[in-house]
């Protein structure tokens, strides 16, 4: 299986791939979509082609065309499939943002990568608006799901367009997606994916891991506007032929199991968090899952619990999986291999993985070191947007540094240890330090701060904050509620920190730089005592 060789063809587009299918598969069903309500839209495969030209000759007559970079800002909507395709066919760079982003958020994104276009769900183009005198490259704002003063209706504009339309024949290496993740200093990195990421995604991830079979209904529970719904709700089902099952509601465990119990769902994949809800629902044996034969997992570590949970009241072995947004599956427990609970798996079919030492060297079986990737590796990104100083510090010689730490066993798995550096990863969320510290110390009580990775039983961890406040007296129950929703109103609110320490002082270095391990490695030692 490490033996696997892709050969990538010079030009390809996903979109393409999709139109042919659809041309042999035109009744098949592509998305099913349901609300809380019980309210049910689908798109057949014939009905996703046909859309997604309309929108694509939509975008063309607003001189949207190859190359141009467009941020979407849409939920989980039926559209969204055809959105992204329309994209796709006309040539220009999808980059992926979740509806929690805020005016910050998004103008630090537009700004970066010269965005021409914004495409957004009406509920969150209050957070554009105050930005739009600030960005010299936008030129187009489209608004989904509802008209807008000053915003093109995306219905209005596919209205009556025609129904055809021949995707542009890109290359291969061409830019696809940007998507852009948290880093431990500075603004997000813009993470270059180019057109032939989906096409080997397919072949490795989507196959070996995922395992959607072509006709199945697949629940993939990611969001929109994160590197993982690109991956498995949206190129691992549809580039298999499958069907898209989408919930737009809030998580509950218990009208999940509903969902797999009424639903010819096949395949299930959902975050640890998720998954450890699941698993305490009191009386497991009432839900009969009508037809789950698969389960993977990724986003953070799964627990050796909640797989022995899922194993004795369902008969499944949840397979977990380990990625980044900087690339595809790495390392993975695939289909028709030994699972070892607690481990991430082993290395991707294709995939060199091993675990290095400061001098890139592959350290002996058992021994901690940087969980690193073959950089010749076809399934990694190809460098952040306009950073180079960033791209290189992700490279150790003939290898790319994940910022994992972890171990290998005599059988080749690998066993995860922890974040080499500060980020944190919470609910399968990767958050960066400095957003949370940025937006505290925008506070006027706020004079310093530190945010890190704190152990959490259902989240994984959580944002802990430690805050030095310029009046101490203020202290207290009050001041963290009104910090936290100050944090909220900044950023995305999945970043504001759960817990809050107001202390005299941080601990630093020589240099005065913030020693965040070692408020780290006091929170791990009381939360695991």
């Amino acid at each position: 299986m490490s033996q696997l060789t892709l050969n990538i063809p010079t030009h390809y587009n996903f979109s393409a791939q999709i139109d042919e299918y659809a041309s042999s598969h035109p009744d098949q069903l592509a998305v099913y979509w349901e609300n809380e309500s019980g309210d049910v839209h689908t798109l057949t495969y014939a009905e996703l082609r046909a859309r997604s030209a309309q929108w694509a000759n939509a975008l063309t007559a607003q001189g949207i065309t190859r190359g141009d970079k467009v941020l979407v800002l849409v939920p989980r909507l039926v559209d969204t499939y055809p959105i992204y395709l329309g994209l796709m066919k006309v040539g220009a760079v999808v980059m992926p943002g979740s509806e929690m982003l805020r005016t910050k958020d998004i103008q630090y994104r537009v700004n970066h990568a010269g965005a021409k276009a914004v495409v957004a769900h009406v509920n969150i183009i209050g957070e554009v608006e105050p930005m739009r005198g600030q960005c010299p490259s936008l030129t187009t704002l489209i608004s989904v799901g509802g008209e807008q003063d000053g915003w093109l209706s995306y219905e209005s504009l596919i209205d009556g367009q025609e129904t055809a339309f021949t995707p542009v024949e890109t290359r291969s290496d061409e830019m696809m997606f940007l998507s852009y993740t948290s880093g431990t200093t500075g603004g997000p990195k813009g993470v270059i994916h180019t057109h032939g990421w989906p096409y080997v995604h397919q072949r490795i991830a989507a196959t070996y891991w995922f395992d959607v079979q072509e006709g199945e209904m697949a629940w993939a529970t990611a969001g929109p506007g994160w590197a993982k719904w690109v991956w498995s709700p949206f190129v691992g089902v549809l580039g298999k032929g499958g069907t898209a099952f989408v919930y737009a509601g809030r998580f509950s465990a218990e009208k999940y199991l509903e969902l797999l119990a009424k639903h010819p769902i096949s395949v299930l994949c959902a975050t640890p968090t998720e998954y450890r809800m699941i698993a305490k629902v009191d009386g497991l044996e009432r839900f009969k899952l009508k037809a789950l034969r698969s389960a993977c997992s990724a986003g953070e570590p799964l627990n050796r619990e909640v797989i022995d949970t899922m194993e004795k009241h369902f008969g499944l072995t949840v397979r977990d999986g380990y990625g980044q947004t900087e690339n595809s599956l790495l390392v993975g427990n695939f289909v028709g291999g030994t699972v070892r609970a607690g481990s991430m798996g082993v290395p991707c079919p294709g995939v060199r993985v091993a675990i290095i030492d400061e001098d890139g060297k592959e350290v002996p079986q058992g021994q901690v070191g940087d969980i690193a990737v073959d950089r010749t590796a076809p399934v990694l990104f190809k460098g952040y947007l306009n950073d180079p100083e960033r791209t290189a510090k992700a490279h150790r010689g003939d290898w790319y540094i994940t910022g994992d730490q972890g171990k290998m066993d005599e059988d080749g798995y690998i066993w995860f240890e922890g974040r080499a550096d500060d980020i944190i990863i919470s609910s399968g969320y990767t958050i960066g330090p400095f957003e949370v510290e940025d937006a505290l110390v925008q506070h006027p009580d706020v004079a310093e701060c530190a945010a890190v990775s704190s152990p959490d039983p259902d989240r994984g961890a959580i944002v802990k904050a430690f805050v030095v406040l310029k009046r101490p007296e203020l202290a207290g129950e009050a001041k963290v509620r009104e910090l936290q929703e100050h944090v909220k109103n900044l950023t995305a609110p999945y970043k504001y920190p759960r817990e809050i320490d107001f202390v005299e002082s941080l601990p630093k270095t020589t240099s005065g730089k913030i020693r965040r391990v070692e408020l780290r490695a006091a929170e791990k030692a009381k939360k695991n005592n």
